[in-house]
């Protein structure tokens, strides 16, 4: 199996993983919030990315995968914390630390890793380790995640991915497998999925909770992206930002407000992890 894993300075320094069999490479930079960056599968690539955004650090990333953690969106209020409140900018703080990164063992991915700080401490008291495996297989991206608790007490969290899959068109895009209902995070209310999915090139933001895979199909590049979802990380949000040519395919483990509301809180006990998994596919047809 030829697989390469070497750092590179242009057009950005980044770390690149590829497997030759598979014909397909991902580019990471751990320094940026453990990002990756692109995801090439069969000599196409499937991430959106801005590059001149990212390489403004005053802006925030719009492209590739970040990670959010010890939230997913934001809170509406101060969460409460051995009775001291503590509060958490919008999908935490995970996407913009510095990660280390290296080779598995097996060669057959790489290992992202992320440790409490006393920045960390400062907003979410507690001590853990975030370790994240990302592995290339045949037009697939899947990703292991372990969240080890070294606290002495139960460690609440939600933990998600924001990967932006480049399309063509915005009308042109055919989500699947979502359910019939969602909730709209512009106003928290109860809506139809189908009148969200009409006006994808309007800009939406919903999240619901499908029963199997989602599905991204692109009619004009022939593309097609398939969430497959492992509970707890089964929520889904959906979100655009028209005219970039990208919908942002998320699986969270919960919604947003978690840790205020307690609606899908997961929590670690001490001296324990918890492990999460999700895979992205790639088709064309």
């Amino acid at each position: 199996m030829a697989v390469s894993f070497v750092k590179k300075k242009t057009p950005y320094h980044h770390w690149e993983y590829s497997n030759t069999e598979y014909d397909s490479l991902i580019k990471i930079v751990p320094e940026r919030g453990g990002l990756i960056t692109e995801w090439r599968s069969k000599g196409k690539e499937l991430l959106y990315f801005d590059l001149d955004r990212f390489l403004d650090k005053e802006k925030s990333v719009r492209g590739g995968i970040p990670v959010l953690f010890p939230i997913c969106g934001d809170l509406s209020e101060k969460y409460l914390i051995r009775g001291k409140k503590f509060s958490l900018q919008q999908h935490g703080f995970a996407r913009n630390l510095p990660w280390s990164i290296k080779l598995l063992k097996d060669k057959l991915g790489i290992r992202l890793k992320l440790v409490d700080s006393i920045d960390s401490r400062s907003c979410f008291p507690f001590f853990f380790t975030l370790l994240m495996d990302v592995y290339l297989k045949e037009r697939s991206l899947q990703i292991s995640v372990k969240i080890y608790n070294q606290s002495e007490e139960d460690m609440p969290f939600t933990f998600g991915l924001h990967p932006y899959f480049q399309v063509s068109n915005l009308q042109k895009v055919k989500i699947d497998g979502l359910p019939g209902k969602c909730i709209d995070q512009t106003n928290m209310k109860v809506t139809n999925v189908s009148d969200q999915t009409r006006i994808l090139d309007k800009g939406v933001d919903f999240l619901s909770y499908p029963c199997n895979s989602v599905k991204i199909i692109d009619f004009l590049s022939k593309n097609e992206i398939e969430l497959i979802h492992q509970e707890p990380m089964d929520t889904t949000v959906i979100w655009t930002d028209p005219p970039r040519k990208m919908v942002c395919l998320e699986p969270w483990t919960g919604p947003r407000n978690s840790l205020v509301t307690g609606d899908r809180k997961l929590e670690i006990k001490p001296k324990q992890f918890v492990e999460l998994f999700t895979t992205f596919k790639y088709n064309s047809f």
